[in-house]
């Protein structure tokens, strides 16, 4: 397995380590449920460096990203970022993905998901034929996300920038804990707030901005926080997850991602994409919450009250803030109102569940 720079910081805290994309990775600290509601009241820190960012950079870079992307990069200026995905040559997606504008029209910061990097490099580098210059960092590049409601007042002290008012979706860069050329974002995964910040491991930098960080939340009551309570985070607001609730066979349309998918630019798929949108999707992602005893998982079949099969639950747990179970998936589009009443089958018992609007917290 691969490691993070923070790995042996995870496993002196104590972290139930697990294989994820490749990597050793924390799981949890002191249990999700706790950790949940850290980054929910308070704020914590995630160790992300699994994740990929490639550089593209010249006179071609923001063509051959709005050739491949779903949504207009060529509205972004310098800092500022997009969510978008990566369609395939068959509707689906090959990966989906933030989009950093580092210097307008000429360089551009992508960050994918760990299970792709290699993936998502060789699907980009297959169309870039005109000599885009591209450089993978995934790498050499660390990734800490501060999330939570008093994440950046912990942080404000250790960088000159003002990240205090960085607004959704935009990024300075900075120095951070004595740290040169950190670049601090917004795009955070769990809808509590905070910033990701970016930086070179090189001269036991990692270290530095790791200590420093639980330093100046110790007084808060800052903790470290493992992929699960990511995941229960993530699921609360309805984000999806990379195979789990979006992959190569699945549309933006479908997933509810219609509004990264501009129509206004040529990219792949668009043909099909536009069908779909005059005709309707046959599928739909939707979210549910249990209102029988009983979790989703993932892959569990979604069914009638006839018992017939109308679709699969892509993402499911019990939510810490809520006390529910809910849940997303993939139902027949003639089932997917809010309210309508669906079936999880677990353990070949039909639980009753409905269709609820998402976020769900």
């Amino acid at each position: 397995m691969k490691t993070t720079p923070f790995t042996e910081k995870h496993i002196a805290l104590g972290a139930k380590m697990a294989e994820f994309a490749g990597y050793n990775m924390p799981i949890s600290y002191t249990g999700i449920n706790d950790e949940h509601a850290a980054v929910r009241n308070n704020a914590g820190v995630f160790d992300v460096s699994h994740m990929g960012e490639f550089i593209l950079k010249g006179e071609h870079a923001l063509e051959l990203i709005q050739r491949l992307t779903s949504n207009d990069a060529s509205k972004l200026t310098a800092g500022k970022a997009q969510y978008s995905c990566l369609p395939n040559d068959d509707g689906g997606i090959v990966d989906d993905l933030l989009v950093y504008c580092i210097e307008e029209n000429k360089v551009y910061m992508l960050v994918v998901n760990a299970g792709n990097i290699d993936k998502d490099w060789k699907w980009i580098s297959s169309h870039n034929t005109n000599d885009v210059e591209m450089h993978n960092i995934s790498d050499k590049t660390c990734l800490l996300a501060i999330q939570g409601p008093n994440a950046n007042k912990i942080l404000q002290p250790l960088t000159d920038t003002d990240i205090l008012n960085l607004k959704y979706y935009t990024f300075v860069r900075g120095t951070f804990a004595g740290v040169s050329n950190v670049l601090i974002s917004a795009t955070g995964y769990t809808g509590a707030g905070g910033v990701e910040i970016y930086f070179e491991n090189k001269a036991g930098d990692a270290d530095k901005i790791w200590d420093a960080i639980f330093e100046a939340g110790a007084a808060q009551g800052i903790k470290p926080i493992g992929l699960g309570a990511r995941d229960t985070l993530r699921l609360e607001m309805g984000f999806c997850l990379y195979g789990n609730d979006i992959d190569d066979t699945t549309s933006p349309l479908e997933a509810g991602l219609g509004w990264i998918t501009k129509f206004t630019k040529d990219f792949t798929s668009k043909a099909i994409f536009e069908k779909q949108k005059a005709k309707g999707v046959t599928k739909k992602l939707v979210g549910f919450e249990m209102l029988e005893k009983g979790i989703a998982r993932h892959d569990y079949l979604i069914k009638d009250f006839e018992g017939a099969i109308i679709g699969k639950v892509t993402s499911g747990t019990q939510s810490p803030s809520l006390g529910k179970a809910i849940g997303m998936g993939y139902v027949d589009s003639k089932h997917a109102a809010i309210d309508t009443e669906i079936y999880i089958s677990i353990r070949n018992t039909l639980l009753k569940a409905k269709v609820v609007k998402m976020p769900f917290a």
